[in-house]
């Protein structure tokens, strides 16, 4: 078995059917597909079942109701494959997948191997290349369905994702790469993301703040395993980049202007808290960009100030070329 393909299944019956369909139809024969039925409520097991009829290879479990990464986790002492892949049930893969980016694993002995992906919304779709430089700490894309990581480094370092948490991807991706020895890169888009109105990603609610209890994480994991004397710049340059960044956009699209600050505070107040010498972070100083110029002269002012211009000009403010940011 070369790839164990983990697929968490919650309410989408619309979207299923194509997701399987990519993964039975994989050039790569040696797989094993793990759907995991988290509780789901509408018609999600039937179509499972007609899978598990027509292939082998998809391998069926259920559980109550976890989310993503509850069923995630629950599938991964199950994994019998060299390598281990996830794909999120309303999205689907390019039939060449897992075939290219095994080979590619396979000829770096990499221990862990990224691709592209599309972004694919209703009207258009949007290439995502990898922005990474020479440094995959502070570059690296984190979701985990984009990538192909080696069974047995996570089996040993037992890398899990954090239950009922969003942005589970970080911590995973974080706590993996101070292990990781080398990573491959496949630079053709081979992952179609779907962008949905009503998904968690796109979801602007209360929960965006759980970003901080993710940062935590991630920070507590180095300092436990005495990782940080040597990853310390890079740590502090994500915890800039995520609090500043993507997520910066999405509490500041909250609608309700008290929570809006109390998330701001937070947010502003965790990093400097946690790395009050931020300012003088050598990849912030180093790395070029609007994005990072824009980091580089951040204070309180600015930060209150983007917020504002975010909150009420930020669809077009995205809109702006990711070569530009």
């Amino acid at each position: 078995m070369k790839v164990s393909i983990i697929v968490p299944v919650y309410n989408v019956e619309k979207y299923l059917d194509r997701c399987l369909n990519s993964l039975v139809h994989q050039t790569l024969k040696e797989i094993e597909i793990l759907v995991v039925n988290d509780g789901t409520k509408d018609n999600s097991q039937e179509i499972i079942d007609k899978y598990v009829k027509m292939d082998q290879r998809v391998i069926p479990f259920k559980k109550k109701n976890g989310g993503l990464s509850d069923a995630r986790n629950y599938a991964l002492p199950h994994v019998r494959g060299e390598y281990i892949a996830f794909v999120d049930s309303d999205d689907y893969v390019e039939e060449t997948m897992y075939e290219k980016m095994y080979q590619e694993a396979i000829q770096g002995k990499y221990d862990m191997v990224e691709c592209d992906f599309i972004w694919e919304y209703p009207d258009r779709q949007v290439i995502d290349h990898s922005n990474v430089e020479d440094n995959y700490f502070t570059d690296i894309r984190v979701p985990a369905w984009n990538k192909l990581y080696k069974t047995e480094l996570v089996k040993e370092k037992k890398i899990r994702f954090p239950k009922g948490l969003h942005y589970e991807d970080i911590v995973f991706c974080y706590e993996l790469l101070p292990w990781t020895e080398n990573v491959g890169y496949v630079k053709e888009p081979l992952y179609h993301y779907i962008q949905r109105d009503d998904s968690i990603a796109n979801t602007q609610d209360v929960k965006v703040r759980e970003l901080y209890d993710i940062l935590k994480i991630v920070f507590d994991y180095y300092k436990k395993h005495h990782l940080l004397e040597k990853y310390e710049a890079e740590i502090e340059y994500v915890f800039i980049r995520y609090i500043f960044g993507r997520s910066f956009y999405r509490i500041s699209s909250l609608e309700d202007k008290k929570l809006r600050k109390q998330y701001l505070d937070e947010g502003y107040h965790l990093l400097n808290e946690t790395f009050p010498h931020w300012k003088k972070n050598h990849f912030l100083k180093t790395k070029k960009g609007i994005r990072n110029f824009y980091y580089r002269h951040m204070n309180r002012s600015l930060y209150y100030l983007s917020a504002k211009l975010f909150h009420t000009f930020g669809k077009l403010i995205l809109r702006i070329p990711k070569s530009w940011r």
